[in-house]
């Protein structure tokens, strides 16, 4: 079965209605999106190379100014509200959805911008805990509300930059930068790539005749905040010690593989990985962004399943549902490549998959992880969707919600 999504303008009018009953007056509506990352897994904060897309899932925040000095933020997915005051927003992770607002105001005002008080209504539509960045849509849409209601005209990279810094201080994850900047800079139709380490970025269409199929083995991943930390001290560590040798590298970004086999010995061998899986990662999104340009989608698919097999042997952030979901998807007609996406641990395996045959696979594969797990995935058919923005009726809008078996 496959159902629609609500249109945007339905949301935009549920949230009006509701700003109203929650807060009493009108409301400005902002939104960004949550994103799939095609290839190019740990490669952000290893100053690589990425290559995501932006997906029909947003997160909404209407926002008004107060004309006190405090937050009022209200999430209908949690039917939680929270108060802050501008003034009282330090303090360490929580572990609450409110973190992210609560640290992306705190890096507003330490940027010295001037903030006003606002009431916020957060509708989150990105799936939480499936690697689709739920947490970087969050931050983007809820700078945007916090500096549109504020007057406060911020350039997107600096905005990309300090919600990259909220998640860093007050969420407590290392993130490279990859989810907000692809949140904020997206368009539709295109994939993003981007170097990581001087943001020159370039837009890539994906073919017509191709379509994204993310698969959701429902597999929350819990550990991956404190893992994909451990991940990125194993980077550094490598980089430390290749240094004495190589004292010209600030990054992996920087190592070749014929460095990292010359000098292979200085390395515990779980260093040794970590740093493989960046190094041949950012070699094969060079390739695919090639591919994608020419439109080969058996090469790109051939980089997604060797990406797969890099992220679970060598990175260690897959898991047997995941490995299961690409072996599934290897055995379908039309399938050219499949791969995790996101930190790992869990989440969502991303599929480049012929449109005429997406809509069978989407069906098959839900049955046959079904019939080898007891669980039943959720399958979203997708295409590349505009990044992030403030609303206006009918010229800002979305495109079309992807659609979900």
């Amino acid at each position: 079965m496959i159902a629609n999504f609500a249109r945007p303008d339905s949301i935009v009018d549920h949230l009006t209605s509701l700003f109203r009953v929650k807060f009493g007056s009108g409301a400005r509506i902002f939104f960004a999106p949550g994103r799939v990352n095609l290839i190019g897994e740990h490669t952000d904060y290893n100053d690589g190379f990425v290559l995501p897309a932006a997906i029909g899932f947003y997160t909404w925040v209407a926002a008004a100014e107060r004309d006190d000095r405090n937050l009022q933020a209200y999430s209908d997915l949690y039917d939680e509200q929270i108060t802050f005051s501008l003034d009282e927003l330090s303090g360490s992770p929580r572990k609450h959805w409110s973190d992210f607002v609560r640290g992306v105001a705190a890096v507003l005002l330490e940027a010295g911008h001037n903030l006003s008080g606002a009431n916020l209504l957060i509708h989150g539509e990105v799936p939480l805990g499936a690697g689709l960045s739920s947490s970087a849509s969050v931050e983007i849409a809820a700078a945007l509300a916090l500096t549109g209601v504020s007057a406060i005209d911020l350039p997107p990279l600096e905005l990309v930059k300090l919600c990259q810094k909220a998640e860093h201080e007050y969420v407590g994850t290392r993130c490279g930068i990859m989810d907000q900047f692809a949140a904020n800079f997206s368009c539709a139709g295109n994939a993003l790539f981007l170097d990581c380490r001087s943001l020159d970025y370039r837009l890539l269409p994906l073919p017509t005749n191709l379509r994204l199929l993310i698969c959701n083995s429902m597999v929350r991943h819990e550990l991956a905040s404190g893992e994909y930390n451990l991940r990125r001290s194993d980077c550094e560590a490598g980089v430390r010690l290749l240094r004495p040798q190589l004292p010209k590298i600030t990054a992996l970004r920087d190592v070749t593989m014929e460095d990292l086999e010359r000098y292979r010995s200085n390395l515990p061998e779980r260093i040794y990985r970590r740093c493989r899986h960046v190094i041949t990662e950012n070699r094969r999104v060079l390739q695919a962004a090639g591919a994608l340009e020419s439109a080969d989608a058996e090469q790109f698919g051939q980089l997604m399943y060797q990406s797969h097999a890099s992220l679970r042997d060598d990175y260690e952030v897959s898991c047997k549902e995941l490995d299961l979901l690409v072996s599934l998807a290897s055995r379908f007609d039309g399938v050219f490549g499949s791969r995790m996406t996101g930190g790992g641990f869990g989440g969502c395996t991303v599929n480049l998959v012929r449109a005429g045959s997406s809509a069978a696979f989407q069906h098959e594969i839900a049955q046959a992880y079904k019939k080898e797990t007891g669980i039943a995935p959720t399958v979203y058919i997708c295409e590349p969707s505009r990044g992030a923005g403030a609303w206006v009726a009918e010229s800002c809008a979305p495109p079309d919600r992807n659609r979900e078996e």
